[in-house]
């Protein structure tokens, strides 16, 4: 059965509005996955067939779109306003997710909420350290047996994360082809695993619990960063997680 939702975050950040508004409009491969940037306009176009209805920069955007693309959703609409704090030295968002569910209503919800605070987590952490230095971004997915609840709690061990590591910790995390990680562990819960190194974003996602398999994302903002090298590597890392190839 269809029903609407809505998913409310605020938060704070020290970075000017500006800096926030060209994330979220030119620089989403920095904190969420690359897009094609809005049409600067009411009624313009926006990312994945969507319509621009605010636009009044920096301080408020907003796209819908009414034609999602796959079953289980058939509206979408991100809203975000932006205001100064301290002079403008720093920025108060509010983001508002909303529209409409038409399956598996408690499982999505579940879903979108939990992921909504993990993506405005790292917006936080590419602001604070990395924006706005270019991004090179890779994506991956493990493979079928990866689709279980305990599937994280595996990759957090192969990475060598100590159980019960608290999030602000430094460690020295184990990655593709015995490569050495030195990161912060910015994110951790048992749902999603965020690493920040020197010169990257590494984000793991626990997608079992919600029937699919465990996803890795890499912002690389080192200059001679390589997508296709970084998907490769660590596709070949995930899946030897769950000995498959």
């Amino acid at each position: 059965m269809s029903k609407e939702f809505e998913i409310a975050r605020e938060f704070e950040v020290d970075v000017p509005p500006e800096k926030v508004w060209e994330a979220i409009t030119t620089g989403s491969g920095g904190y969420l996955w690359p897009m094609d940037p809005p049409e600067p306009r009411v009624g313009g176009a926006g990312p994945f067939g969507s319509t621009v209805t605010a636009w009044d920069p920096p301080h408020h955007y907003t796209n819908r779109s009414e034609d999602v693309g796959f079953p289980i959703q058939s509206v979408n609409q991100l809203d975000y306003t932006i205001e100064p704090r301290d002079e403008g030295r720093r920025a108060w968002v509010r983001y508002v997710h909303s529209g409409i569910f038409t399956d598996d209503w408690d499982n999505q919800y579940d879903g979108a909420a939990k992921h909504t605070d993990f993506y405005l987590h790292t917006l936080r952490e590419y602001l604070t350290h990395f924006a706005p230095r270019p991004v090179t971004f890779a994506q991956l997915q493990g493979p079928g047996a990866s689709q279980s609840p305990e599937a994280l709690a595996a990759v957090g061990r192969a990475l060598g994360l100590p159980d019960g590591v608290a999030e602000g910790a430094k460690v020295s995390a184990q990655g593709p082809g015995g490569r050495t990680l030195d990161a912060v562990v910015d994110y951790r819960n048992p749902y999603f695993i965020g690493l920040r190194t020197d010169d990257a974003l590494i984000r793991v996602f626990g997608r079992g619990h919600w029937g699919a398999p465990v996803g890795i994302s890499v912002h690389d903002f080192a200059p001679d960063a390589d997508a296709r090298a970084n998907e490769s590597a660590w596709q070949d890392w995930l899946n030897g997680v769950f000995s498959q190839s």
